[in-house]
Formats: structure tokens, C-alpha cells, sequence
């Protein structure tokens, strides 16, 4: 998929949120990058066969003492993984756009365990 094309696909995730929650992303970057790095993998201990489609790096909201002068949080969203595993177009704007509610998830203090529970992993 053309580069600007999937850009629009995450940017349209984060359009959808509900304004409570989109209020809430003003120190929050959200990247597109085309794959992830070693840097990535390292962070989260994964092997270079494994999958990653996106990545919260960040202090999440409910573990915050105060919203004092904070580096902005940071979203990435990996294209050629989601590409690669989710080669239908109708399938991939809806796991783009899953990827992105995970990771924004992460950063509102949802654990990947509280996403298993709902099925949202």
C-alpha cells in the first residue's frame, strides 16, 4: 500500500476516537514507521521472527502523579508487518486501525493481559 495511503488509514483511527479520549492525546506522537528496529525488539524481548505491529513507549495515564513536564508518549505503528500478515485491503484497514486502538490502550493503562481478557490482543 502507497505510503500516504496508510498514513491516512491511522490518522482516520485516530479521527474515529471519541473526543474524550481524542482530548486526551495532546503529548502523545503517533508514528508510522515501515518496520521495527533491533531497538524495538530489544525493548520487548522479542525474537526477530516474531511479529510486531505496533508499539507504546510512555508513562500511561494512571501511573502519572501529576501531568508536569513530560516527554511526549509515543505510539508507532509498524506498515510492513501489518502489510505482510493482512494482505486483503478491508482487513488490513481494520487491523490498522485495531493496532492503533491497542497501543492507545497501553497508553490509558491497559494491560496486554486486560486486553486478552477482552479479546482485544
Amino acid at each position: 500500500m502507497e505510503r500516504g495511503r496508510f498514513l491516512r488509514l491511522v490518522r482516520r483511527a485516530l479521527d474515529d476516537l471519541p473526543p474524550p479520549f481524542r482530548d486526551r492525546l495532546d503529548n502523545v506522537a503517533v508514528v508510522v514507521e515501515r518496520r521495527p528496529r533491533a531497538h524495538h525488539r530489544r525493548s520487548l524481548g522479542l525474537r526477530r521472527d516474531q511479529t510486531l505491529f505496533g508499539l507504546y513507549e510512555g508513562v500511561p495515564l494512571i501511573e502519572r502523579d501529576s501531568y508536569g513536564p513530560l516527554l511526549p508518549d509515543k505510539i508507532t505503528i509498524f506498515q510492513e508487518p501489518l502489510e505482510r500478515e493482512f494482505r486483503d485491503e478491508a482487513t488490513l484497514v481494520a487491523e490498522v486501525r485495531r493496532t492503533v486502538l491497542h497501543e492507545l490502550a497501553h497508553f490509558f493503562g491497559t494491560t496486554d493481559e486486560e486486553l486478552e481478557r477482552l479479546g482485544l490482543d
